[in-house]
């Protein structure tokens, strides 16, 4: 069983407990976080104490923890996966988040499953194999449009599969899952959670001539992605989790994009409450910050909605991996040069801006770099018109290109890191309360927004008040002081022969014990999310051959697809059995495009038609060289290089010191 076909989830990332127990606090209606080992994160691991501390509080709300087990994995590391999936299980977690189809062919727990974005989901016939194989939530490929989403949808049961998308975060330039770079030039394996982050380099492009086409620009860099304008598009295209990119990400970052996308789901679930498909959150409660949420606040490399309303020119960070935050004035006087005079003068485009000391700024300099300035002092000059004397942590002579006239961003707002740093949030679950004399004194009944209750009772004997208006007041008063709790009282009905008095103390305990009995009937009422059974017989895979591009890296992997029809496996890239030139990438972003030299651009234009083909493209950093193949009936682009010699000897001495199990033997097809 996936989500409710009207039920919307909030899925932020955590890197650690702390983080986890935040985004749950800002509105997320799941937390995806890794767990002791076996994540796409190598270095964002929990244990399961800290995951059992985190699960406590999200399921307090309702709300649903995933856990990473999305690498592929060698045979010798099975059954390690195994017993640490049964122990998140046993520690609360609510799904195993899986790229690795091994998995499948163990004896896993009862726990439900979700695929992970590497398992590369882009096409119906795909996504609706996953689900048969019992996988309830599939996250689709960054790179489709909504045409495409909604094909998948309306391939798929919204009863049994969830469709997950990513609006927002960092984004990889290849497919996931098919991006071998890293592995082929360190032994790093982006699929076993160690990428290098190749595409985040400069590179000098080069044509079939040697002709320089550009110089030391990033053009496997992406901008990153923001979905915000498109949710509503999203949810008709039959999304229904939406996915915050950001295991690696701080505090900060999970506090302020979570807080900006509940604000703007609850906004639509709030305007579609009388339509004919009403909206509801996946968990309980409402959030309210102390702060207005804002994504360019955060580390960002500029914004862009990528693929989903269709190809787009502007989708690449190719001038820096850097953030430039925005922009805020310009320099408008600098230090004379004299001992002492390491400042320069900053008129603000809005007068309100205010510069703190430990502020972040930033400019592009003449060879369009983009250079950092950490401010060590900042002075009003004249606050109403704007004027700020700087005085950076580092001397003026080495900032490149400063000058007067130049426009200058900050990319860090020392006030809103404070902000952020103190408690920005509270979520509460609203409740009603019904307090009634017994025969031996008084009850207290509170019935949550679920439909969970809690009553306590208190022996105390029927005192009439000497003030009826002031006591059925004090009445109202201590029996609505929830501020400690998760909850917030709605309405206070009172059933009464009579107005009584009541002591504070009796009235303060009677709440204490209400609620805690209201908490432990959400606790005993939660229910575990069920894993889908697959369907039998086991439905044929869409394709009857795979390349390593299918990622199979051990025996268990091999199975699950034998079973389901393939006849023939060539073994993951990681297993070094592809030693020749292969696609170390593939992309729907393209270069050629990106730089207007695409022949489908050129097409019918007079005096360009038939000159522009899709010829390759060298890509060298330092010694590293990349072939660039354009496959342009699917408009794709393939990075094709080979295993460096130094990787391939490396994976020799280990075998040698210490032979570790996997899938390496070619199968004959059947």
């Amino acid at each position: 069983m996936s989500l409710l076909p009207h039920q919307l989830e909030l899925l932020s990332p955590a890197r650690d407990a702390a983080i986890g127990i935040e985004a749950v606090n800002h509105g997320a209606d799941a937390v995806y976080i890794g767990g002791p080992a076996f994540g796409a994160r190598a270095t964002a691991g929990n244990d399961t104490r800290e995951l059992e501390r985190l699960i406590r509080h999200a399921h307090r709300f309702g709300s649903r923890i995933f856990i990473t087990l999305n690498t592929i994995l060698r045979d010798d590391e099975l059954d390690d996966a195994r017993r640490m999936a049964w122990q998140v299980y046993e520690a609360g977690a609510d799904a195993l988040i899986i790229q690795d189809m091994g998995l499948l062919e163990l004896d896993l727990p009862p726990i439900q499953l979700h695929a992970s974005t590497q398992t590369d989901i882009r096409t119906p016939e795909k996504a609706r194999f996953l689900q048969d194989a019992g996988l309830s939530q599939i996250v689709l490929a960054r790179e489709l449009d909504l045409q495409q989403i909604a094909a998948i949808r309306a391939a798929t049961d919204p009863a049994r599969t969830t469709i997950e998308f990513f609006v927002h975060g960092a984004l990889c330039v290849a497919y996931s899952g098919q991006c071998f770079i890293s592995h082929a030039h360190t032994g790093r394996s982006a699929n076993r959670g160690d990428c290098n982050q190749a595409c985040r380099l400069p590179y000098e492009v080069l044509d079939g001539q040697g002709r320089i086409l550009a110089h030391e620009k990033h053009v496997l860099s992406m901008k990153d992605n923001n979905q915000s304008g498109n949710l509503r598009a999203l949810i008709d295209a039959g999304v229904r989790s939406f996915k915050i990119e950001g295991r690696y990400k701080d505090m900060g970052y999970v506090k302020n994009i979570t807080a900006h996308y509940r604000r703007l789901l609850d906004e639509i679930i709030e305007e579609r409450e009388f339509s004919e498909a009403p909206l509801a959150r996946s968990s309980s409660g409402r959030t309210t910050f102390t702060f207005t949420p804002d994504p360019d606040q955060n580390f960002n490399r500029e914004f862009t909605d990528y693929f989903v309303n269709g190809r787009k020119d502007d989708i690449g960070a190719f001038d820096t991996p850097k953030t430039p935050g925005r922009a805020i004035g310009w320099i408008t006087r600098i230090g004379t040069g004299q001992v002492g005079d390491n400042w320069f003068e900053l008129e603000t485009s809005d007068h309100a801006t205010v510069l703190h000391n430990g502020d972040g700024l930033c400019y592009w300099d003449l060879q369009k770099e983009l250079v950092g300035v950490h401010i060590n002092r900042a002075e009003a000059v004249n606050e109403k018109k704007g004027l700020w004397r700087v005085f950076p942590k580092d001397p003026i002579a080495g900032f490149k290109n400063l000058r007067k006239g130049l426009e200058i961003n900050r990319n860090r707002d020392m006030d809103w890191v404070r902000t952020l740093d103190r408690e920005s949030s509270v979520r509460r679950i609203g409740l009603w309360a019904e307090f009634a004399e017994t025969t031996d004194g008084f009850a207290l009944t509170l019935t949550d927004e679920d439909g969970f209750a809690g009553t306590a009772r208190i022996a105390q004997p029927h005192e009439p008040a000497s003030d009826a208006q002031r006591a059925t007041a004090t009445l109202r008063e201590q029996l609505g002081r929830f501020g400690t709790t998760i909850f917030a009282v709605h309405d206070i009905a009172l059933h009464l022969s009579q107005p009584w008095f009541v002591p504070a103390s009796a009235l303060n305990q009677l709440r204490r014990d209400a609620v805690a009995a209201l908490e432990a009937a959400r606790a005993a009422g939660f229910v575990r999310l069920p894993r889908a059974a697959a369907v039998e017989p086991p439905t044929p895979f869409p394709e009857d051959t795979l390349t390593y591009l299918a990622n199979v890296f051990n025996h268990k992997a091999h199975d699950f697809y034998v079973r389901h029809g393939v006849q023939v496996i060539d073994a993951a890239y990681e297993s070094k059995e592809e030693e020749g030139e292969v696609s170390l990438m593939i992309t729907k972003h393209c270069v050629r495009f990106s730089m207007s030299l695409c022949p489908k651009q050129a097409k019918g234009v007079i005096g360009v038609k038939g000159t522009i083909k899709a010829e390759p493209l060298q890509l060298i950093n330092g010694k590293e060289r990349l072939t660039l193949r354009f496959d342009c009936k699917p408009c794709e682009m393939h990075v094709v290089g080979r295993m460096k010699k130094s990787v391939l000897n490396q994976h020799a001495r280990q075998m040698a010191e210490q032979p570790m199990q996997f899938y390496r033997t070619r199968p004959a097809a059947a």
